[in-house]
């Protein structure tokens, strides 16, 4: 949208690590009051404003949290109820339920909510979206803004000429399809892998960023929870417990991480230790291993330091290597727009001769819902709409005139196979999990059962 030609690449798919494996907020960010970065809450408040109202309000809902204080806990009402006031300031007093309420209210909002020694509870309003669909939806909205767009393109070097990239090599699934680009500059968003790309503009560089995993949970929703749960484990750390997709989504770990990126999951450790935090507000008859229907693990870059990750500031980090290219990690979701902002500033003159300003234009499925067509039903009609919002009218345009599309692609789920031939068609889904884990909520809600895997892999681009 700034008038440059853009070429979007990822060594995997869009979204395929921390993209998608967030605890799926848009929030404020009030545990980071307890850290005075008071700078991050105001950038925070304002793009949570944003999302909801104009860029993404098809994906971005808002949901009150529960902040119980436990006798014992970390922090007293006194101190929450100050807390409380200043995270409302800093949003203006817009969009703020922040006050303290009593066990009472608090059960009725959360009915597992475990109230003995149950002081009070502080309430404030944030919001939740769906991370993997966010991600899709910005790619889709940069296609159809003139960018070329490809995954499982790994950049597996970069060329120069008078000291400056002008080029790189791609490797693509098809080794045979080596793929060449010519370009003015190069930006380096690889999240966990942003070092090794920026050692293949300079052998010597150092290391930026730490790595911290965070492992998240998802369970059986028992009861009607209006409000999600923020239980605080220490002066820095909290546990979520979310009503999400109409499931229990619980996380997360915050540990440091020194193996491959590739390869990081959630181990049986990790799965105890959510479950063990969360039986600080919720009962044990919920919190059984055999209840988690699915486990996922994800890494933030964190800014070099030293000491527990847990109290490492959230701060993204930017620098500008010798070939010129403008490398970018860390962050916070809710705050995705202002980064990109900032290190499009980063980019040379020659380049991009204007500073750019952020704007708050909509991404696709934005616009206002049609009407639910009569052969959809409306639990399927809703799921679409939180998952495309105005786009589902493209989704069910794969519905074909038998129907059979319309059938959902597990009798347990909402998600229906016109979602997985749309995806395959329209969002680059090229393997069976890109379609199950990312582009619907299948694998999220533990159905990707063997013979789903057969099905889908039937449609998929490229064969397992």
């Amino acid at each position: 949208r700034t008038g440059l030609k853009v070429a979007l690449v990822d060594a995997g798919d869009f979204g395929g690590a921390t993209s998608s494996a967030s605890s799926k907020l848009i929030h404020g960010g009030l545990r980071y009051l307890a850290m005075y970065d008071f700078g991050l809450v105001h950038e925070a408040h304002l793009e949570r404003r944003a999302l909801l109202r104009q860029v993404a309000p098809h994906l971005v809902q808002r949901l009150p949290f529960l902040l119980p204080l436990y006798r014992g806990g970390p922090f007293g009402v006194p101190q929450i109820a100050a807390g409380l006031l200043l995270y409302s300031a800093m949003s203006g007093f817009r969009e703020s339920t922040a006050r303290v309420v009593g066990s009472d209210r608090a059960r009725a909002m959360v009915p597992a909510l475990n109230t003995e020694n149950l002081r009070g509870c502080g309430l404030y309003l944030d919001a939740q979206t769906n991370d993997g669909r966010l991600c899709i939806a910005t790619v889709t909205a940069a296609e159809r803004a003139g960018a070329v767009v490809a995954n499982y393109a790994k950049v597996v070097e970069l060329h120069r000429s008078d000291d400056r990239i002008v080029g790189a090599s791609l490797e693509t699934l098809d080794d045979s399809r080596a793929i060449a680009l010519r370009c003015r500059a190069v930006i380096n968003a690889s999240g966990p892998w942003t070092d090794l790309v920026r050692r293949l503009e300079d052998s010597a560089a150092g290391s930026s960023i730490r790595l911290s995993k965070g492992v998240h949970l998802t369970l059986p929703l028992e009861g009607a929870w209006q409000a999600a749960l923020t239980v605080p484990l220490d002066e820095t750390r909290v546990t979520f417990a979310t009503p999400w997709e109409g499931m229990l989504l619980l996380g997360t770990t915050d540990t440091s991480y020194e193996g491959d990126a590739a390869k990081v999951a959630a181990t049986e450790e990790d799965i105890a230790t959510v479950l063990r935090e969360a039986s600080i507000a919720l009962p044990s008859a919920i919190l059984q291993r055999a209840n988690v229907r699915f486990a996922f693990a994800g890494l933030r870059a964190l800014p070099v330091g030293t000491g527990d990750t847990a109290r490492s500031p959230r701060e993204h980090v930017i620098s500008v290597g010798p070939g010129g290219m403008v490398s970018v990690a860390g962050g916070k979701l809710t705050t995705h727009r202002r980064i990109a902002l900032q290190v499009l500033n980063r980019l040379p003159s020659s380049v991009l001769p204007h500073p750019v300003k952020l704007d708050a234009t909509p991404l696709p499925g934005s616009e206002p819902l049609p009407a639910r067509p009569a052969t959809v039903d409306a639990e399927t009609y809703r799921h679409l709409a939180r998952l495309y919002g105005s786009e589902l009218t493209r989704v069910l345009a794969y519905g074909g005139s038998s129907g059979q599309a319309l059938e959902r692609i597990h009798p347990d789920g909402p998600d229906i196979w016109a979602q997985a031939d749309y995806a395959r068609e329209e969002e680059w889904a090229l393997m069976p999990e890109d379609t199950l884990r990312r582009r619907t909520t299948v694998s999220v809600r533990g159905l990707a059962t063997a013979e789903v895997l057969k099905r889908i892999a039937g449609r998929a681009v490229v064969q397992p």
